[in-house]
């Protein structure tokens, strides 16, 4: 049998991204485990946990598109299981289907409340397994496409306000548990309304999806996030990074935007560049997220003032020289 075997501390560099579903199996007995492989590992990549701990831990570092929960186990059964991930915002929106041996209405209502999508009886049938997660698999795929529209720039494909707003504040309170610093850098195309003007609105629109484009591959941290909250501003959140760590990120991303190398026949400096302010707040009760974002601003405003195409943070002067 060639399951995927599940190792919580070699978990981030030992599963590769793949197309195919991936369905995670949490089982504390190996035989109905192989049960479920035999049936999906053709289709799609199988994963397995054989206790809650491992299956909870599995889903908050790579989330699967289902989860095949027996409900008996030891220590933590898999109705504790699942009402622990539906708590979870980050594993709520992932189905659980549950794996169990017992015919039992009041069990059945118990798998219901704790938020699972459909129940499936041992001992399995193949047709039925396999039927049933495949009208799953496919109302995940539907809701993870409305949720990406509702939830992304359909011009550049990144965030848009609306994540960037929920991103923030999940952020700001984590920091705030955590103790640690969160930084923001807004972006902001210098000179977007005179490149609109001399190239048109096509061109501007590919302008915007190219610099898009830049500002994500300069972040490389997972945690990292991109949104588009104007019309040419983009906004990044950088969590658990001290000003001095942001500000080499911003850095890296105008020089980006710079080799780029897209003619800007109105701008001084001859191609398409951003001016970027950066700020860092240790959220602490004393500052807001608002106010970390206007800090940001007030740094952007300084790098216009001092010739565009650079990077200044609010506590830089106002009329600095690049």
């Amino acid at each position: 049998m060639n399951v995927i075997l599940f190792d919580v501390e070699a978990l981030p560099g030992t599963v590769a991204a793949s197309r195919r579903a991936r369905l995670l199996v949490v089982d504390d007995q190996p035989i109905n485990i192989r049960a479920l492989h035999e049936v999906f590992s053709a289709d799609h990549d199988v994963f397995m946990a054989t206790n809650g701990a491992q299956a909870l831990a599995f889903c908050q570092q790579t989330p699967p598109d289902l989860v095949l929960l027996d409900v008996v186990m030891p220590d933590m059964n898999g109705l504790e299981v699942c009402r622990a991930l539906k708590a979870d915002p980050e594993t709520q929106s992932i189905p659980v289907i549950f794996v169990t041996s017992l015919d039992d209405p009041a069990e059945e209502a118990a798998c219901w409340d704790a938020g699972g999508v459909d129940f499936i009886t041992k001992p399995i049938n193949a047709l039925t397994v396999r039927n049933r997660v495949r009208a799953h698999l496919t109302l995940k795929q539907q809701s993870d496409l409305l949720r990406r529209m509702a939830w992304v720039d359909g011009l550049t494909g990144v965030a848009n306000r609306r994540q960037f707003d929920e991103r923030l504040e999940r952020e700001w309170q984590r920091c705030r548990r955590s103790g640690q610093p969160l930084s923001a850098g807004i972006i902001d195309i210098d000179h977007f309304k005179a490149y609109n003007d001399t190239y048109g609105h096509l061109a501007g629109d590919d302008c915007l999806r190219q610099v898009a484009a830049a500002i994500e591959r300069s972040l490389a941290r997972p945690g990292d996030l991109v949104a588009r909250t104007g019309g040419e501003e983009f906004t990044c959140l950088l969590p658990e990074i001290d000003l001095a760590g942001a500000r080499v990120v911003v850095e890296n991303v105008e020089r980006a935007v710079r080799a780029l190398g897209i003619s800007h026949s109105a701008s001084e400096h001859g191609t398409v560049t951003v001016s970027i302010g950066v700020a860092t707040a240790q959220p602490d009760g004393e500052e807001s997220a608002e106010s970390l974002l206007n800090r940001a601003d007030g740094g952007l405003y300084r790098a216009k003032r001092a010739g565009r195409a650079r990077v200044r943070s609010d506590e830089d002067p106002s009329a600095a020289a690049g």
